[in-house]
């Protein structure tokens, strides 16, 4: 069993950045992929990003691509979402996720073995 919780969440203005942290627990970190996705109102959840197991690796979805980083601290065993330019259709609830498959999967819901609670980032114009 692996616990995330999310934190760095808020209501920022349009321009702005703002760093999610994700801190997980129980099983060892450096065996899953980590990932963020993220929920807009009255939609469904999205891919936001994904990182492989040693850090190496990276994928995004094209609409944050040049403006979010995903990184993770395995001593700490912590992955960070950095948000820079965020826009008004930024706004959703974010999600940490975390997968025994590669990173390169992570964008299908179905690979996800945990999540986290959810943090609110709104992003006002």
């Amino acid at each position: 069993q692996v616990q995330l919780v999310e934190s760095g969440g808020g209501l920022v203005q349009a321009g702005d950045s703002l760093r999610l942290s994700c801190a997980a627990s129980g099983r060892t970190f450096s065996n899953y992929a980590m990932g963020w996705f993220r929920q807009p109102p009255g939609k469904e959840r999205e891919f936001v990003g994904a990182i492989s197991r040693g850090g190496s690796n990276t994928r995004y979805r094209d609409s944050v691509k040049g403006r979010f980083t995903i990184s993770r601290d395995s001593a700490k065993n912590t992955v960070y979402l950095q948000m820079n330019s965020l826009k008004p259709e930024d706004t959703a609830v974010y999600y940490c996720a975390a997968s025994s498959y590669s990173y390169r999967n992570m964008w299908e819901i179905t690979k996800i073995d945990y999540w986290g609670q959810g943090t609110q980032v709104t992003v006002s114009s």
